[in-house]
């Protein structure tokens, strides 16, 4: 059986490592010049991790990251509303997004990707599985469900990028009027940063001055990048399929969600697990994964709600004191709501 990927993203060479180990036969189209990938860091969370295990690379990927696990959530001005303990919770490995696809790029053969390949639509493509893995814009979705609404404005626009260090900080997330940030420190010294605000789209704003009064050291990690990525965030509205014929979306091409829970790179490598576990089976890899992405996306939704779209100082104050008295252990539970998930079962 032959599988052609359309996209040479995380998920797209996720989905060819997983499904050579079931024995298809797999080339990857990859539009861009060359493979690659544009970021800064990822939180590896641990339903991720049982994926890379499957696909036989987990171990490098613990060899280039960082398991963290304290960490906790704060106020823009610094004070701790909830610490996350190092008991209780599996390990997040941190690491840069670029790591994470070094891993899966070097898990192929080279002689089966093809850069400068741009797809245009399903029929020029002969193979018994397409997979659409060609992110939120995706061409393919946009033939095989016309119908079906396109991204939208999720209502923040967001900063992220890599600070050289040294630094030795924890796992942390702030939460602040109308905007959130997160520290995601890697072992070598450096951190992953971003920082996003509520906004209308395009807004001309500068990230320095937006969160120049927040908490020690998120202004000196915005002032010391020099590479800085800026990105409005968008979401895909609820998909009625995630299948068509004979093509599979896959990642954002079918479940694009905000970032509020830092789970969309990990719902990409479920994914790409899920349709190798159940050999191709469209029906089966649609039951069982569109109920589960479709649910953390509506959880980050949530999230968005409860924490960047907080504005009003009677709300912040509320929210604020809610996680201030929320026992660390149900903060654990809540955040393995989500990453408690484990591969299907094989079919016979």
């Amino acid at each position: 059986m032959k599988a052609i990927v359309v996209g040479g993203g995380i998920g797209g060479l996720a989905a060819a490592v997983s499904l050579r180990r079931v024995g298809w036969e797999v080339v990857v189209h990859e539009r861009a010049a060359a493979f690659g990938e544009i970021g800064a860091g990822v939180g590896v969370m641990p339903n991720a991790v049982r994926a890379l295990e499957w696909m036989g690379v987990a171990d490098e990927v613990r060899r280039l990251g960082t398991p963290r696990v304290s960490g906790g959530v704060r106020a823009s001005d610094g004070r701790w509303l909830t610490h996350l303990p190092d008991v209780g919770q599996e390990k997040v490995i941190a690491m840069h997004r670029a790591d994470l696809h070094g891993v899966l790029l070097r898990a192929l053969p080279s002689e089966i990707l093809f850069n400068n390949a741009e797809v245009t639509g399903v029929e020029e493509l002969d193979a018994d599985l397409v997979v659409a893995a060609d992110g939120i814009n995706s061409r393919l979705r946009a033939e095989l469900l016309p119908d079906a609404p396109g991204p939208v404005y999720a209502g923040a626009t967001a900063w992220r990028g890599v600070a050289p260090g040294p630094f030795d900080l924890p796992i942390t997330q702030t939460l602040g009027p109308g905007g959130e940030a997160g520290i995601l420190p890697l072992g070598d010294g450096r951190v992953c940063w971003y920082v996003a605000t509520v906004a209308p789209a395009g807004a001309d704003l500068d990230p320095a001055e937006v969160f120049a009064d927040w908490h020690d050291p998120l202004p000196e990690l915005v002032r010391s990048t020099t590479d800085v990525l800026r990105h409005d965030i968008y979401e895909l509205p609820l998909l009625p399929t995630f299948v068509s014929g004979r093509v599979a979306l896959l990642g954002d091409a079918a479940h694009a969600m905000t970032p509020y829970l830092g789970q969309g790179a990990c719902m990409a490598l479920e994914d790409a697990v899920t349709l190798a576990a159940v050999d191709g089976d469209l029906a089966r890899y649609d039951a069982v994964r569109r109920p589960r992405t479709q649910a953390v996306w509506k959880g980050s939704r949530m999230a968005g709600k409860f924490g960047i779209e907080v504005r009003s100082l009677v709300a912040l104050a509320l929210r604020n004191f809610v996680l201030r008295a929320l026992p660390a252990s149900m903060a654990v539970r809540g955040m393995t709501r989500f990453s408690s998930w484990q591969v299907p079962a094989m079919p016979r």
